[in-house]
């Protein structure tokens, strides 16, 4: 475990309890994709799937339980008890084009030709374009409230970190993953725009407005 692998899964955990307070405190979810929600559970569940074959550490198990309940408690508010505050009007990208060239790319593309192999690969695939349906809702409605802008500078800095565990892991342990380097990249790259907003338009005290 290096600083850089501990500071990005404070950020990832910090992005989830943002969003959580931020759910029930105004016991509303407006202005948030729960198909950005959905597929992050996705993520979790085929990834998370060795939580009781494999044990690695105790804090690798408690992190990984916390992610799934987390995210399917997100879950939960978003289109069970504040599903009258769900925006799905505006929560419209077609989620399944994600879902299946990650399903396809992962049979094509992956480590071990095995069931568990390839969901984790899918999981990896699928999170660097996960909060593709978020970022659309916030493109069309052209705003964002602060607090969903904390959660997503926080959700992006943690897989920005991450690139940089995995130069410090390159250079210490002769550690390289393709995949998830290249998913790592791509997923980095999808919050670059709004980086640059967060920074100078929230950061700042102003509200995040985007063009529609």
């Amino acid at each position: 475990m290096n600083v850089f692998r501990l500071t990005a899964d404070l950020f990832h955990l910090l992005a989830i309890f943002v969003l959580l307070a931020k759910i029930w405190k105004s016991k509303s979810c407006a202005g948030l994709s729960g198909k950005s929600q959905v597929l992050f559970a996705l993520v979790f569940s085929t990834r998370y799937l060795d939580l009781f074959m494999v044990y690695i550490s105790a804090y690798n198990t408690v992190m990984k339980v916390i992610f799934i309940v987390a995210t399917y408690a997100t879950v939960y508010l978003i289109f069970v008890k504040f599903k009258l505050t769900y925006n799905t009007e505006h929560d419209t990208f077609r989620a399944e084009i994600l879902v299946i060239p990650a399903l396809g790319l992962a049979f094509l593309v992956n480590h071990e030709m095995s069931a568990l192999e390839i969901l984790w690969t899918f999981s990896i695939y699928l999170e660097s374009v996960a909060i593709l349906p978020q970022l659309f809702m916030m493109n069309k409605t052209g705003e964002a409230e602060t607090i969903t802008s904390h959660y997503l500078f926080a959700l992006g800095s943690y897989r920005a970190l991450y690139i940089a565990n995995w130069i410090y892991r390159y250079y210490t342990e002769n550690f390289f993953d393709l995949i998830m380097v290249v998913a790592g990249c791509v997923q980095t790259v999808l919050y670059c725009d709004f980086f640059y907003l967060y920074i100078t338009k929230v950061l700042r005290g102003k509200n995040l407005v985007l063009p529609v």
